[in-house]
């Protein structure tokens, strides 16, 4: 069976599109049913246009509160009957609303071997700190920043002193991973 997914995303939406290329080459059984982006003008709008998939673009500032925004994102989830909620690039810490409707059915991917560099630049964290090794986390979503338990990882070598080198490695690991690691969840669902 189709499993059903919303993919939430603020930037580019290369994981997005990876992840929609596997389903249209079969890899992965599943239809995403909506975008939702924080980011109106984010690049992730247009890669979904061109796929023809709905996106729910919104301003946070626009909304009194995170739950009252994730209650209109909940809403259009249940409309589409979502039954995954897949991370990929969002930049917004998942709230309480998100959370209960959607108990362990929330995935992210960190472009870090998490327990290490968790949050905002986890490359640059890297960098700076000097690692020889770094890597790509695919993990539940809990309540926390980048917390929540470990479902795959893989490692993945610094470019020593370049940055763009190591973020294309490790966007190639993460385009790989993200849907294999989906295919796995949704068929064990």
């Amino acid at each position: 069976m189709t499993t059903k997914i919303a993919v939430f995303a603020s930037g580019s939406g290369s994981n997005f599109q990876a992840i929609q290329e596997s389903i249209e080459r079969g890899e992965l059984n599943a239809n995403i049913e909506v975008v939702v982006t924080d980011k109106p003008n984010a690049y992730v709008v247009k890669r979904a246009e061109k796929f023809g998939i709905p996106v729910f673009a919104f301003s946070p500032k626009d909304y009194a509160s995170k739950a009252t925004y994730e209650s209109e994102i909940v809403k259009i989830l249940k409309q589409k009957a979502v039954e995954w909620i897949v991370l990929a690039g969002y930049m917004r810490l998942i709230g309480d609303t998100l959370l209960t409707e959607y108990p362990n059915k929330i995935v992210n991917i960190h472009p870090s071997l998490l327990p290490a560099f968790p949050g905002k630049d986890a490359i640059g964290q890297a960098m700076e700190h000097g690692v020889k090794v770094t890597g790509v986390t695919v993990h539940y979503v809990d309540e926390g920043m980048d917390t929540g338990p470990i479902i795959a990882q893989r490692a993945v070598e610094v470019v020593d002193g370049n940055r763009e080198a190591t973020e294309e490695r490790i966007h190639k690991v993460e385009h790989e991973l993200y849907p294999k690691t989906l295919k796995k969840l949704f068929e064990n669902k």
